[in-house]
């Protein structure tokens, strides 16, 4: 938004011609971060007093972590002073033309409404399972299933006209056209490494990526400040990776895919570096308030589209490792609660309990113990990731 006002003032007078700043992609973004950092920090402490006199608090499992007892009652559904600072922020720096920011938001913000219903349906309306699995999983479904369709077509082409004859002609062809190599998956390590995927697997790939970091980070979100500091730094080097890709110099001295438009998702990276910053403030330990599934779903969704848009799948399953070992923890426990229920007529447990961070609570180590610790080891692997820029 404001960088079309600043481009018709200075089409008003030569005098004015120092708006011409806002054109600067690097400028926008580290203001959309100001922006998003301010709203956070101005309007939590409303957001904060409103949930707690809407009784919007946390419920405590009765079979979860002794230590959390205390917590039940804590604000919860916070997720909507990020959703809130993101919006804003990147509506306000963005280039509104820019068709994926527009995908990544509408993606996000479609994820939080799942979040919110959920939550609502949990703490309100005190229903202990919210919405139902299988519901949840449509919506996700079907929100992960039309941005993978629409990508893959966007990806390949440069503007939604091209985007859009690319689509009929791939109806034409009976479901089978040719996709260019910038539409495959990248190995990272390797250059000019490419596998064709195809519009199916192109599609069902993008749908796992998407959903499925949602769900990782929501399934993180069970300590003060433990998911959103991680969101936070993986967020960040996305922007990097979205900045180089959309870059025609720096993907070609870099080896990497040129999609024209991609950088502009620097914008959108900064505001929720920004966002989860300020809502750091309100979620360190104590934690005056939570993200809740509306917030924890909908930045999972938006970290899976950008890797899929900027091409590094792979490098977001490195870099958000600490997500991808929380869900495998919840997976592998259940799958073998099951097994051995079923094979011995008991239940065992490989952790002493899921997910991954509850287990090393268990083991004796202290909430503010686990979440630093955890967020060093999203450093380290960010950094991990960031190498592959150049190490090819």
């Amino acid at each position: 938004m404001l960088p079309s006002l600043a481009q018709w003032l200075q089409t008003l007078s030569p005098e004015l011609a120092g708006f011409r700043v806002f054109q600067y992609l690097t400028f926008r973004a580290l203001m959309a971060a100001m922006t998003a950092l301010l709203i956070g920090l101005v309007a939590g402490p409303y957001v904060i007093r409103r949930l707690t006199e809407l009784k919007i608090g946390q419920p405590i499992r009765g079979y979860g972590m002794e230590s959390h007892l205390s917590k039940s009652g804590t604000p919860t559904m916070g997720g909507v002073l990020i959703l809130l600072s993101i919006t804003v922020s990147t509506l306000l720096w963005f280039d509104l033309s820019n068709r994926f920011v527009w995908i990544v938001l509408l993606v996000t913000l479609g994820f939080g409404a799942i979040g919110w219903v959920d939550d609502w349906r949990k703490v309100v309306n005190k229903d202990p399972e919210g919405m139902r699995s299988a519901e949840k999983y449509f919506w996700q479904s079907l929100i992960g299933l039309l941005a993978a369709l629409y990508l893959v077509f966007s990806i390949s082409e440069n503007s939604n006209l091209q985007v859009l004859e690319l689509f009929f002609h791939w109806v034409r062809s009976g479901f089978d056209v040719s996709l260019p190599p910038k539409a495959g998956l990248q190995v990272p390590f390797f250059k000019e490494v490419s596998y064709p995927l195809g519009v199916i697997g192109f599609v069902v790939l993008s749908y796992l990526v998407i959903v499925g970091s949602s769900n990782a980070v929501n399934l993180t979100d069970g300590l003060d400040g433990l998911a959103i500091m991680p969101v936070v730094m993986v967020g960040s080097s996305l922007g990097v990776f979205a900045y180089v890709t959309g870059s025609a110099v720096y993907s070609k001295y870099l080896l990497f895919p040129h999609i024209a438009g991609a950088g502009e998702l620097l914008v959108f990276c900064s505001a929720m570096a920004g966002a989860g910053l300020a809502f750091l403030w309100f979620n360190t330990y104590p934690a005056q308030v939570f993200m809740g599934d509306v917030g924890a779903l909908a930045l999972g969704a938006a970290l899976g589209t950008i890797a899929v848009i900027v091409r590094q799948e792979i490098v977001l399953a490195v870099m958000g490792g600490i997500f991808v070992v929380e869900a495998i923890s919840v997976m592998a426990q259940v799958m073998y609660f099951k097994y051995t229920k079923r094979r011995y007529g008991e239940g065992r447990r490989i952790l002493k309990m899921a997910p991954l961070h509850h287990h090393f609570e268990k083991s004796g180590w202290k909430e503010t113990q686990v979440v630093v610790r955890f967020w060093i080891i999203t450093m380290l692997l960010c950094l991990l990731g960031l190498s592959t820029l150049k190490l090819r």
